[in-house]
């Protein structure tokens, strides 16, 4: 058999499947999410704080609300206040939650939610009339009376399940209380001045908290961020309309000594360079969260709504449906990619709402993938006949796929694996590995010879497109870099991939650097109008 080199076409067809459906993460993933965006978790972040004197404490970010258009008013983007959104913890490998960090938010309008209200008309013909803006003047970190909005919210951390579990109110340490408030989204520069006022002001909605029988205060921030995430969105849609392997000699070189055709690194390939979206960050000392286990813990985001709504035939502000019924589960993320690429499109709605201990009826999909051996089918002959190969198959061969389940479903011996194995998916962090500084981060991970990232937990700066094109089409069945050693992971063998070294890339660049330093790590938002 020929050694593998990759034309357009069979680096095209390659990407097809491991591209297409990673709508930026986690964004509108599954057909049911998808009409309700407040609900719909884009991105899950859990790592070792990298801050300067942070090393001690763990961050958990949940990113909801996909695609935001920074101009999108007048009502931009408010939290569901009848939903729960929840970060979990399992902490003993049983794929049960330990600890859950629950939010829920409140929408108001000042004067009794009747809004800021005008005196429209001439003396004798006057009307007062509520105002259509959520600010009807400019905003400072020292002065918010303008404001015609408001949201606040209340956290719960609850110890053990979360529907049966016990149940503590979070207060803020400075007043006591147990509401919180959360920033007004970036109207624009005339609302806030500029972008530095903006933060000043956004940085008044970050909390010190104490957590019962835990030594340490953790940190909570809600709010408007910038999209972290990174991904050529529109041409991967056309059909992969460009050549996803790397152009260049090494990624950002700028020499084109790479892959003939190749796609290169640019700003430019990232289409969600003009989106923000809205996180739920809470930083807490480890010791509160390993519990006494190996110190890997297991983490996933959800997004509950009471089971029932019935609509308000006359809507109000305050008054616009009745809900009740159990709490039901409609969003769920842990790993990047895994809904859009693992699982079948009849049962994305039905991953949505299930939990990490029933994640067995999803084993055949990870075990034994369909989109490449469906691709494989349509087009194995055009690439040997472009090649002049004979390949007997384009996707790799080790049945079940063990690196897959793995890195999705297991985590890696010695790295993230927990002390009792129970297959899940979930994000898994050694909270004992130490983080690694924010302008030394490798942003491949573990791959890049870098234990504190992905699939170890996931940073910001971490390149999980790049990482799961190469994952899926088999680079775990080659040697990657440990501790600066080229290791055999033993999961499959390099004659079981044949494309497995092949350098995937979407052409869109992320590094730690493009993000804050310090918590809660991810940008101001940008701004509605400049």
């Amino acid at each position: 058999m020929k050694a593998f080199t990759p034309s357009i076409l069979a680096v095209v067809i390659c990407a097809t499947f491991v591209s297409a459906p990673s709508e930026a993460s986690s964004h509108r993933e599954a057909p049911n999410i998808s009409r309700f965006p407040t609900l719909d978790s884009t991105d899950f972040y859990v790592f070792n704080s990298y801050e300067q004197g942070r090393g001690d404490f763990v961050t958990l970010i949940a990113n909801y609300i996909p695609l935001q258009d920074a101009y999108g008013g007048p009502n931009y983007f408010a939290m569901d206040p009848d939903a729960t959104y929840s970060i979990h913890i399992d902490n003993d490998g049983d794929a049960v939650e330990d600890i859950t960090f629950a939010f829920n938010f409140k929408s108001m309008l000042p004067n009794n939610n009747q809004g800021v209200q005008l005196t429209v008309g001439p003396e004798g013909n006057q009307r007062t009339v509520s105002v259509p803006l959520k600010n009807v003047g400019g905003i400072t970190a020292g002065n918010d009376s303008a404001a015609n909005f408001s949201e606040s919210y209340t956290v719960r951390m609850i110890s053990g399940p979360q529907k049966t579990g016990t149940s503590v109110q979070l207060s803020n340490t400075t007043t006591s209380s147990t509401t919180f408030n959360k920033p007004l989204d970036y109207v624009g520069n005339k609302t806030f001045t500029s972008k530095q006022d903006y933060q000043m002001y956004a940085d008044q909605f970050m909390y010190q908290v104490a957590i019962a029988n835990c030594d340490g205060m953790a940190k909570v921030f809600v709010g408007q961020r910038k999209d972290p995430f990174v991904v050529n969105l529109g041409k991967t849609f056309d059909l992969v309309n460009y050549v996803p392997v790397e152009g260049d000699s090494a990624a950002g070189a700028g020499d084109g000594s790479g892959f003939p055709g190749g796609i290169t690194q640019s700003a430019d390939n990232d289409d969600l360079a003009d989106k923000n979206i809205t996180s739920i960050a809470i930083e807490v000392p480890k010791s509160c969260v390993v519990g006494s286990s190996n110190g890997v813990i297991g983490s996933w985001t959800t997004a509950s709504l009471p089971q029932a709504r019935i609509l308000n035939p006359n809507a109000k502000f305050a008054n616009n449906a009745v809900n009740g019924g159990a709490l039901t589960q409609v969003s769920r993320l842990g790993n990047p990619l895994v809904n859009e690429l693992v699982i079948g499109i009849k049962d994305k709605d039905t991953f949505s709402t299930a939990h990490p201990k029933d994640d067995g009826q999803f084993l055949d999909y990870v075990s034994h993938p369909s989109l490449p051996e469906l691709l494989n089918i349509l087009f194995k002959d055009a690439v040997n006949t472009t090649l002049g190969t004979n390949f007997a198959t384009l996707a790799p061969t080790n049945f079940p796929r063990n690196d897959l389940i793995t890195a999705f479903l297991t985590g890696f011996a010695g790295v993230n694996q927990q002390t009792t194995v129970t297959p899940s998916e979930m994000l898994r962090l050694n909270t004992k590995i130490a983080a690694t500084a924010q302008a030394e981060q490798s942003t491949f991970g573990v791959a890049g010879n870098d234990l504190a990232g992905f699939p170890n937990g996931r940073r910001p700066g971490d390149d999980v497109v790049d990482i799961a094109l190469r994952v899926v089409m088999g680079r775990l069945c080659h040697p990657i870099p440990v501790a600066g050693v080229d290791t055999d992971l033993g999961l499959c063998k390099p004659e079981d991939a044949e494309v497995g070294t092949v350098q995937f890339t979407d052409g869109a660049p992320i590094n730690a650097t493009m993000m804050d330093a310090s918590f809660p790590y991810l940008t101001t938002p940008l701004a509605g109008s400049k």
